[in-house]
């Protein structure tokens, strides 16, 4: 069975704050002159390597999990399932 690797970013909704994102701007990028970012939004990253028959089984298999397991909060964060492909590296 192949191996995919699967990555995923978790971002809070576009309509609701950022605080992490806010700080950064804030405290980082204005105070040192990056004044031309509008806003700034942050996330998580990750890479799931899964063995399934398909990458459109393997998308399916990720989102389960990560739904059922609360990766995320779905009432505030959007999952985007970023690349799906097959590791060759092994």
């Amino acid at each position: 069975m192949p191996l995919f690797k699967v990555g995923v970013v978790v971002t809070y909704k576009r309509e609701l704050r950022d605080p992490e994102g806010e700080t950064i701007r804030r405290d980082l990028l204005l105070k040192t002159g990056y004044d031309r970012v509008a806003s700034v939004r942050t996330g998580k990253y990750f890479e799931f390597y899964v063995n399934t028959n398909s990458p459109e089984e393997a998308l399916s298999y990720i989102k389960e999990m990560c739904s059922k397991l609360r990766i995320f909060n779905p009432i505030v964060h959007v999952l985007e399932v970023v690349n799906i492909a097959e590791d060759s590296s092994n």
